[in-house]
């Protein structure tokens, strides 16, 4: 089960990054050219949002499975002096939490009565952060 889990842990996050990165620039370019807000812009952060907690809840599973984050656990003084092991018990979880928090309120924004150019400029910030923070914190030498 871990190895699975692992192994769909590390696939999911091109599919998420993809429609990431496609949500992010389609926001940006109905933002600059002031594009309403439509059925597809709506069906679009409802999908990143469902794949960011899938992989939300695959990433809870196999932190508390992987042996990485487990022996970061038991002694946290040694996984802070570790920067692998700081990366894999601290660092990775919260900036992906954080970042599907920022994906859920984009989505949660954009669903108020407010103006399309407003939902497109919420979506391009809160999109953008979430890009960014994932990005900085996938164990690259892991995941390629």
């Amino acid at each position: 089960m871990y190895i699975g889990l692992k192994h769909l842990h590390s696939f999911l996050p091109y599919l998420l990054l993809t429609v990431l990165l496609f949500a992010f620039v389609k926001s940006v370019i109905a933002y600059r050219g002031q594009h309403p807000h439509t059925e597809g812009h709506r069906k679009n952060g409802l999908i990143l949002l469902i794949l960011a907690h899938i992989q939300l809840l695959i990433g809870g599973i196999l932190y508390f499975v992987s042996p990485m984050s487990t022996s970061g656990l038991n002694d946290l003084g040694a996984a802070m002096k570790d920067s692998t092991l700081r990366l894999y018990t601290l660092e990775h979880p919260l900036m992906m939490i954080l970042a599907i928090v920022l994906i859920t309120m984009a989505y949660s924004k954009s669903k108020k009565d407010i103006s399309s150019h407003l939902k497109h400029k919420i979506k391009c910030i809160y999109f953008g952060l979430a890009l960014v923070l994932i990005l900085s914190k996938i164990p690259w030498s892991a995941w390629l």
